[in-house]
């Protein structure tokens, strides 16, 4: 597994011919990962809007909202978010991700801090994989993060070094790289990737990925989204990424981290069953179900149960150990610190 990739290898790679592109990935997706396991998660919002950064494709962003549609919330309760768990591992999910609008934690103080840590704990108790979003953390609240029992924490690097001006003022790239080495000290695994389809060119793809791919650490989980525009925010014209174009993103991913899940995440409403398949077959081995992605639509249920049918795919099970995680998932600590209150949720390959 390297982590020494030049950017120069990285292009070659991306801009192998799609077929063969494809081919080469499915074969190193074979290696290393069940081609027919697709882990099912639920993303959910617990804190919505009002957000102070400026990210041009957010509509949660405050900067945005006189012209966005979107009307700033509280902090969710401890309840509501786990009733909202409760449903999600009654349809099949076994990873449980829930999203704040927040700079980070220290925007808000400890004890919405301490209100999310519960919600943790309380999850991870059902039998599920927990996974956050909160923005950026000092060592001590991935520390606190991790002591309630998160599986993994999500912070996507979006897009290039080069380009991320163009998407953000009110951050560096450095504050993102900064948060995810906070992740790997305090022994959570590591969830980042980026957003396709933000105006930036297929060099700025391959700086993305190349700046995931030599990490110290692969990330455990690489979510590949395409940008969802919305009305309202500074890139609500932007055109969105084409399913090949999705297609070509992970399987590249695939091919430089191995041993990670690449997520096909955001967008996927707008890929047709065709370019879903064409994802799974280049590498993707995860996706979101559930109605809505924070603040965007997804697909439906139905439609989903129909298509893992169709295409011969199963849910991936809670806690089975992932080669690329920290010990928080790689299966190291579960048998001595996961003792689920209800018995996780059984998948069949038949």
């Amino acid at each position: 597994i390297r982590t020494n990739w030049s950017r120069e290898e990285v292009s070659e790679v991306f801009n192998t011919p799609l077929l063969d592109l494809m081919y080469r990935a499915a074969t190193v997706h074979r290696q290393y990962h069940d081609p027919r396991q697709v882990q099912q998660c639920t993303l959910l919002s617990i804190k919505t809007g009002g957000c102070p950064e400026d990210c041009g494709y957010c509509a949660q962003s405050s900067k945005h909202s006189k012209t966005v549609d979107l009307k700033a919330e509280k902090l969710l309760d401890l309840d509501a978010v786990f009733h909202e768990a409760l449903r999600a591992h009654d349809a099949g999910s076994t990873r449980f991700c829930m999203g704040a609008a927040w700079r980070g934690p220290s925007q808000v103080g400890p004890k919405q801090f301490g209100r999310v840590l519960d919600m943790v704990s309380k999850i991870r108790a059902l039998g599920m994989e927990v996974c956050t979003t909160l923005g950026m953390l000092t060592p001590d609240q991935a520390v606190a993060l991790r002591n309630a029992g998160l599986t993994a924490y999500n912070h996507n690097l979006d897009t290039s070094p080069e380009y991320y001006g163009k998407i953000t003022t009110t951050r560096r790239y450095s504050d993102r790289l900064e948060t995810l080495q906070h992740v790997r000290d305090a022994g959570i695994s590591v969830c980042s990737g980026g957003i396709i389809g933000l105006g930036e060119q297929d060099q700025d793809r391959v700086g993305l990925l190349h700046t995931l791919a030599t990490l110290p650490e692969h990330p455990e989980s690489v979510p590949v989204n395409a940008l969802v525009a919305v009305k309202g925010t500074p890139m609500e014209n932007a055109t969105p990424p084409s399913g090949l174009e999705m297609v070509r993103c992970v399987a590249t991913a695939r091919i430089l981290m191995p041993r990670s899940v690449v997520r096909l995440s955001a967008g996927r409403l707008h890929l047709s069953e065709s370019e879903q398949a064409m994802c799974f077959f280049a590498g993707a081995n995860s996706v979101f179900t559930g109605d809505k992605l924070l603040t965007t639509a997804n697909n439906e249920q139905d439609e989903d149960k129909e298509m893992f049918k169709t295409l011969g795919l199963y849910g991936r099970p809670p806690f089975i150990g992932y080669s690329a995680g920290g010990p928080t998932s790689d299966g190291s600590e579960f048998k001595d610190s996961f003792q689920p209150s209800v018995e996780p949720m059984k998948q069949s390959a038949a």
